[in-house]
């Protein structure tokens, strides 16, 4: 994870300007790309192909992620289609689709979260629409419609968004997002460091709750500091081990960590955040990836969106699915979590759009409060 930016560090939107007019430079120059062969348009049929060996480049989280990828998926697509699976856990993966460009990717297929794939999006043509990639993705045609909201991807597993908070510890229980400014919990509350995006969506969340709108950046940066002093944590695995040891008494997370705690005995339960937003997990497949591994990126999408699969990392990570044939778990099941249309009303993704136009200021001066 990034650590704060420094005064001379290279800003985040210099970087993108930068970035961007690489970008456009390499548009400059399509003529010379016309008879390239991802200029080829490229339709999967569904069926198993022999890949002759290629390898298909692969971001993904790694750790026990990776370890539960290659025997859910990895292993067996290997075989099935002859190739080699390049697997790169080495977030943040933005700068390396942003040194090829659209035209050279780094990386054929990508899960990861929407904040980043929307960000990519806005400075080049990386990825596949959503409306591409259900021309050859059969498992696409079972998804709920909303896993396909943001136009450059699909997503294929989520979880709302909710505080951890320790039953034995906190009483009375919270009712409300504002519960987490407590007088009694300073020093005992904690987030992340900016870079991750449950505290992105934390600060957006905070600035709709105390302010007017989610767009009411002052508001955000009052809540921060009135917030003060918390524990800041770099990943939500960071924070499963504050909350469980007592360091942290309610902090923000996702369900699906604290579902896992609850399973373990330990005094921790969630309260999700009334908005209702979500941590999805999403597939991108770029655009000018060669023949072969985009077919292979298509596939393996395909793979991920399987309702067996789905329900598998429901069991594995208490992830909710996208797929309406997902059977869950009753690990699920017996916390409320249902696999409905229903089930997913009122459910709220933040305008992420604003947040990247305002990065730089949200970052720096949220920053200078957290190491006050």
């Amino acid at each position: 994870m990034s650590k704060p930016r420094k005064p001379n560090d290279l800003s985040r939107r210099s970087f993108l300007k930068t970035s961007a007019a690489g970008v456009a430079g390499a548009a400059g120059v399509n003529s010379f790309f016309i008879n390239h062969a991802w200029a080829q348009d490229v339709v999967w049929d569904g069926e198993p192909f022999d890949a002759g060996g290629a390898t298909l480049r692969l971001n993904e989280w790694g750790g026990f992620w990776e370890e539960a990828q290659r025997e859910a998926i990895i292993n067996e697509f290997e075989k099935t289609f002859n190739c080699t699976v390049a697997y790169d856990s080495a977030f943040p993966w933005f700068p390396k689709y942003v040194a090829g460009g659209p035209q050279n990717p780094s990386h054929n297929v990508g899960n990861w979260n929407l904040n980043e794939i929307i960000k990519l999006n806005r400075i080049g043509d990386f990825f596949l629409t959503v409306d591409e990639m259900k021309e050859s993705i059969p498992n696409a045609a079972d998804l709920w419609d909303f896993a396909f909201g943001s136009g450059l991807g699909a997503t294929w597993g989520f979880g709302q968004y909710a505080y951890a908070y320790r039953t034995d510890l906190v009483n009375p229980a919270p009712t409300s997002f504002k519960d987490f400014w407590r007088p009694e919990l300073a020093g005992k509350r904690a987030t992340y460091i900016t870079s991750n995006g449950l505290q992105q969506v934390f600060f957006m969340t905070a600035a709709a709750e105390w302010g007017k709108d989610q767009y009411d950046m002052e508001a955000g940066f009052e809540a921060m500091r009135s917030a003060m002093p918390m524990k800041i944590s770099d990943f939500t695995g960071n924070m499963q081990t504050l909350v469980e040891r007592g360091e942290v008494e309610m902090g923000v997370q996702w369900e699906g960590e604290i579902f896992l705690q609850m399973d373990k005995g330990i005094p921790v339960a969630p309260f999700t955040w009334e908005r209702k937003p979500i941590l999805t997990q999403t597939l991108s497949v770029s655009r000018y990836s060669d023949p072969v591994e985009k077919k292979l990126a298509l596939a393996y999408v395909n793979a991920k969106l399987d309702p067996e699969y789905q329900t598998k990392m429901a069991e594995t990570f208490y992830l909710r699915p996208t797929n309406k044939k997902s059977v869950l778990p009753e690990l699920l099941t017996n916390k409320g979590v249902k696999n409905s249309g229903d089930a997913l009303d009122g459910l709220w993704i933040p305008d992420w759009n604003w947040y990247l136009d305002n990065e730089d200021d949200i970052v720096e001066t949220v920053n200078e409060i957290f190491s006050s």
